[in-house]
């Protein structure tokens, strides 16, 4: 995959998929990405490599995909660990992009088929169910925070990659003066869910896909 840039911009299509010839299955799920010709190559990579961590730690459960866009994270998240019955994802407006991906990804994994649901609703209206894996990728801001207490409310697995830090909003921990601002909101967010009862886990995804690179994931203990 020499020559390729993991976080462009530019929407995968029919021509970058010469740059997924593998057999694995990341280079398998790109390939369809590829065909619905939609979904930017930076996310593509956000959720892939996010899912591939989460699974890691967090099997089974419905999911529910929080401030969802595309859906791509369900969809990767159903396909690593068929024990995953269903996703929802929510988001205020059902994208054009969340269609034709799941579409593209039915195509090659027909079992798919009815397990992904997208719902137009604000994050405080979602239905929680205790077994549920709460996962987000990149909720701008406050939204991980919202996403956060839901967990915390409702005793759920959950597991985020924040981004755009809104430190007028954002909860920095009074660590601001110590060490760089966004950074002492994540750590803030994980002394959050430990005070909360929460076992928390962190991990990076490649810098080179997007400096907002923290992976967090609570457990309810």
């Amino acid at each position: 995959m020499s020559g390729i840039s993991k976080s462009s911009r530019n929407v995968l299509n029919r021509y970058t998929a010469e740059h997924f010839t593998g057999d694995t299955l990341r280079d398998k799920i790109a390939r369809a990405v590829c065909e619905a010709e939609c979904l930017p190559r930076k996310e593509f990579y956000e959720s892939w490599e996010s899912a591939k961590r989460i699974r890691r730690q967090m099997r089974g459960g419905p999911i529910l995909e929080l401030a969802a866009g595309h859906g791509l994270l369900s969809a990767i998240l159903i396909i690593m660990d068929d024990s995953s019955a269903s996703a929802m994802c929510l988001d205020i407006k059902r994208p054009p992009s969340h269609d034709r991906v799941l579409a593209a990804l039915v195509k090659h994994w027909p079992r798919l088929e009815g397990r992904v649901e997208f719902v137009e609703a604000r994050l405080e209206d979602a239905e929680v169910l205790p077994e549920s894996l709460l996962v987000s990728v990149h909720a701008c801001g406050v939204l991980t925070d919202q996403v956060l207490d839901l967990a915390i409310t409702h005793r759920t697995r959950v597991a985020v990659l924040p981004c755009c830090h809104d430190l007028r909003q954002c909860d920095t921990g009074g660590l601001a003066p110590w060490m760089d601002g966004p950074l002492a909101v994540d750590a803030t967010r994980v002394a959050h869910l430990r005070q909360a009862g929460f076992r928390v886990q962190t991990a990076l995804i490649p810098e080179e896909i997007t400096p907002k690179n923290r992976l967090l994931l609570g457990w309810p203990e």
